[in-house]
């Protein structure tokens, strides 16, 4: 039996037909290869679950993190819950369909580069990385609204029953650092989010004030505080491989369309992590 791999993929955002066809094409090199899949599936809670059990399956094993797309509550879902309601409908499907969540057992990769413990994690954002030349969350917010660039959360992604999206973000930081904490020492993992957890990430962005809907200090050392060998990540659209602290981080998005095919070449994926 073949020894797997472990890829990673992340902004599949299946609403496009032309990201439907490279979802189609999504397929293992083996029997064992395991799938980790770091956010923004789709819009709607269908989209979501098809796509996830369609990848579940091809790949041994699926492991997923939520994004913010994944959290909306569009006018046209049928499904029409919010907030941590809708968060804990989305595991309770991935759990129908096979697929690991941030709220199971982590996994273990056993594989080449292994063992590692693959964590997902879900953190959200707390607008603690400000827009350049500002001093805090409301003149922050302001700078983007002066200059338009405004992250859809605001209008779609409800923190209920949580007064806004920074406390939710601080419940989730709290839960996934005691889960991390609990790891035996020593453990190597792979540390999986949507949005990245270090800000260096964002420091390419053409719009910098986007930053602040994209992370929180609070999670600017775990790559070192939890042993991290890999740190997997999404959101910003701009795959590529960067190294903090000797750490490597994976930016492993799709993205959109418009974005995918400006690129000289076609998107590669899944992201090889392992070996």
């Amino acid at each position: 039996m073949s020894e797997g791999n472990l890829f990673a993929v992340s902004d599949l955002h299946v609403s496009y037909a032309e990201n439907r066809r490279v979802v189609d094409a999504l397929t293992p090199e083996s029997e064992d290869d395991w799938l980790i899949v770091a956010g923004d599936v789709g819009d709607t809670f269908g989209d979501i679950e098809k796509t996830l059990r369609l990848l579940r399956e091809r790949y041994a094993t699926v492991i997923w993190a939520p994004g913010n797309h994944e959290l909306w509550t569009l006018p046209d879902d049928p499904v029409r819950l919010r907030g941590a309601e809708r968060y804990d409908a989305l595991v309770r499907m991935c759990r129908d369909n096979g697929v690991l969540t941030p709220e199971d057992e982590f996994a273990v990769w056993a594989g080449a580069g292994g063992p590692v413990t693959v964590a997902p994690l879900f953190q959200l954002y707390d607008y603690s990385w400000l827009a350049p030349g500002t001093t805090g969350k409301k003149e922050s917010l302001e700078y983007a609204y002066s200059t338009g660039v405004v992250c859809t959360d605001e209008m779609l992604l409800h923190p209920d029953p949580y007064p806004d999206r920074e406390s939710w973000s601080a419940a989730r930081i709290d839960e996934s650092e005691r889960r991390l904490s609990a790891l035996a020492p020593g453990t190597r993992t792979v540390l999986v989010s949507h949005w990245p957890l270090v800000r260096q990430p964002t420091d390419v962005l053409w719009y910098p004030e986007f930053a602040q809907w994209c992370g929180t200090n609070r999670t600017a050392d775990w790559h070192t505080r939890f042993g991290a060998v890999v740190a997997v990540y999404g959101h910003l659209h701009i795959p590529r491989t960067t190294h903090y602290d000797g750490v490597r981080f994976e930016e492993v998005s799709l993205g959109y369309p418009r974005e995918w095919r400006s690129r000289a070449d076609a998107p590669q994926l899944p992201k090889r992590v392992f070996p």
